[in-house]
């Protein structure tokens, strides 16, 4: 039975822009999990940013992801016409959170002593959280932004990816 798993810097702007490094290569996370370049498959173009991995809290969308030489490097915005959202974006500026922590789900794996090596995954989501998996999974920068016609959307194409 395939399970989400969750891993994952970060920064933010007034505006509610939002960067980051969802995963860092070239070291493990915390538990052991080292994902290599090349191993992330996205199941949709607009990834949903949510707080704490928890589904019923959306918070923005994540407009870009791509793998660089240093890692999975992202770009999105919150969703700064919702409450939430800027709840979130104060606790980001203020330095309360600070990590992006991914769910996915493996798809290639082999282990290498107490490492498990990730060659190919799912993404599903990357999540803002206060400890994030990956020591170096952070946020770097953030702007504002109102996606709220598209949450609706984005809540049912994510909910309906959980459920295949």
């Amino acid at each position: 039975m395939d399970r989400l798993e969750i891993k994952a810097s970060l920064s933010v702007t007034d505006a509610g822009e939002i960067v980051g490094t969802a995963w860092p290569f070239g070291e493990p996370d915390t538990t052991g999990d080292l994902i290599v370049k090349g191993a992330f498959n996205f199941v949709s173009n607009e990834l949903p940013i949510l707080f704490q991995h928890n589904p019923a809290d959306l918070i923005g969308t994540w407009t870009d992801a791509a793998e660089t030489a240093d890692g999975l490097v992202v770009k999105g915005k919150l969703h700064t016409g919702h409450d939430r959202a800027r709840t979130v974006l104060g606790m980001v500026k203020s330095g309360l959170v600070s990590g992006l922590s991914i769910g996915f789900k493996t798809k290639s794996s082999t282990q290498q002593g107490r490492n498990r090596v990730i060659a190919a995954l799912d993404l599903y989501e990357i999540s803002v959280v206060r400890n994030p998996a990956h020591p170096r999974a952070r946020i770097t920068g953030a702007k504002n932004y109102d996606a709220a016609l598209a949450a609706a959307d984005l809540i049912k194409r994510f909910t309906a990816t959980l459920k295949a």
